[in-house]
């Protein structure tokens, strides 16, 4: 039975770890955390990301959680309505409106289709070969705090590997231990010290130009409450849980690292900036637990990969094309990922060392990043234009601005909502993937099968 190895328990990490296992591959996945408690608070589940778990069996079970009803959209801070629609016409066209959910639930019901034994918490990978599929790991690592990996090529070694975020074993004395895998599945997000080393070249994540805030508002929840607000360089969403609970989130442009510290000077920071906005964004913040308060610079890849993998490793979600919150697409483009990765992968019902039956050492991935590289780098410049335009901070620009939005919606809403066709339109793969740009090919063919090309 072929094996693959994924580092990082993340929501990306686990789908492809569910995917693979459903093909017949006998997976471990790698977390560095002693435990799995996703960072953050909400998150939207599209209707692409929907399909996509639905390969997986768990598409049901996040629907069941959605508590979107009656009208969304955008707003100005004043409360005046920019462009909206219903969760019956978004449903109507794409065949699922989005679900909201809290993140843990997410991860739970991913990791719950998994097996005892196969996420290893309390260590970390601290090497890998992208030729060879060797990967080095420290065991036992109660705190997940240090990768204690120097910066270098990946594959050279525990003394000079990638330092990724990753895992094996649960508690006991620290030691290492290396495994051999036909796959790599590089999930160890947007700081991945898998991908520094893989593409030293890169010029890696950069500072977005807006610092965020999360928070969950418990009995904040009410149908119809779901809107985006937009002032002069700021942003206020809300959005309903399931439960009556109430995720809201923020962003602001302003200098990264200003971060005051604690939950209670986070909140106040929030009423300063937005207690003067419409109903009922001041009444939620004052009902807000300054310990449910998070505050983020928002980071993001301004420049694509030139491939999304290398020999035997693939890199997948935050770790290959980490992009704004403003399209709501960062956790559902990780979930396409997975499933097109596992697509790719074939059945894993062969002997170790081989995939799909065929005696080939390792996974020919050049047809992942054929399928994959494309899409993401369009939606994560998309993404990053919408950033961009919600930092307008000159009043006549904002005006401007909102005033373009409104009427556009009024004049060609219908082509509006088509614009995003193609991303929420997106089906599973079900026939063989797309050939491989000769580009991508020269990027990403591994020594498995082929000679080394580090393109």
């Amino acid at each position: 039975m072929a094996h693959a190895v994924v580092v990082g328990a993340g929501i990306g990490g686990l789908t492809a770890a569910v995917a693979l296992r459903r093909r017949g591959w006998e997976v471990t996945v790698f977390e560095r955390a002693p435990s799995l408690e996703p960072v953050g608070s909400g998150l939207g589940i599209a209707a692409n990301a929907l399909r996509a778990l639905d390969t997986i069996g768990v598409g049901d079970d996040i629907r069941r959680l959605s508590a979107v009803q009656g009208e969304a959209g955008i707003r100005r801070a004043d409360g005046r309505w920019l462009m909206r629609t219903t969760e019956e016409a978004t449903s109507a066209r794409h065949g699922d409106s989005i679900v909201l959910l809290r993140r843990t639930d997410l991860v739970d019901a991913i990791a719950a289709r998994l097996e005892p034994g196969v996420i290893r918490l309390g260590s970390t990978v601290t090497a890998v070969d992208p030729y060879t599929g060797r990967v080095t790991v420290r065991t036992g690592d109660p705190s997940g705090a240090d990768t204690g990996a120097e910066t270098g090529r990946a594959g050279t070694g525990p003394d000079n590997g990638t330092g990724p975020d990753g895992g094996a074993g649960s508690g006991g004395a620290a030691g290492m231990a290396e495994v051999v895998a036909d796959l790599v599945v590089a999930a160890d997000g947007i700081r991945s010290p898998i991908r520094a080393a893989l593409f030293p070249g890169h010029p890696g994540p950069v500072y977005s130009g807006v610092t965020s805030w999360r928070l969950l508002v418990p009995g904040g929840g009410r149908p119809g409450r779901t809107f985006e607000s937009w002032g002069e360089g700021r942003v206020f969403g809300v959005m309903p849980l399931a439960g009556g609970t109430a995720y809201c989130y923020a962003t602001d442009t302003v200098p990264a690292g200003g971060d005051p510290g604690d939950g209670e000077s986070r909140r106040a920071e929030l009423l300063r900036l937005f207690g003067g906005w419409h109903d009922p964004i001041p009444a939620l913040l004052k009902a807000a637990s300054p310990e449910l308060v998070l505050r983020n610079d928002v980071h993001h890849l301004a420049t694509p990969l030139p491939a999304m993998h290398l020999g035997r490793v693939a890199l997948l979600g935050d770790a290959a094309h980490a992009m704004t919150p403003n399209m709501g697409q960062g956790a559902c483009q990780a979930i396409e990922d997975a499933v097109v990765l596992a697509h790719v992968a074939e059945d894993g019902d062969g002997p170790a060392g081989t995939t799909g039956g065929t005696g080939t050492a390792g996974v020919d991935l050049a047809g992942y990043t054929a399928a994959r590289l494309e899409r993401t780098a369009r939606i994560m410049a998309r993404s990053a234009s919408i950033c961009r335009t919600t930092r307008l901070r000159n009043p006549l620009a904002v005006r401007l601005r909102d005033t373009m939005m409104a009427l556009t919606w009024r004049v060609a809403g219908g082509r509006m909502t088509a614009a995003m066709d193609e991303v929420l339109g997106w089906r599973p793969p079900t026939s063989p993937v797309p050939a491989a740009p000769s580009g991508a090919r020269a990027a990403g063919s591994g020594r498995g099968t082929d000679s080394p090309d580090r393109g």
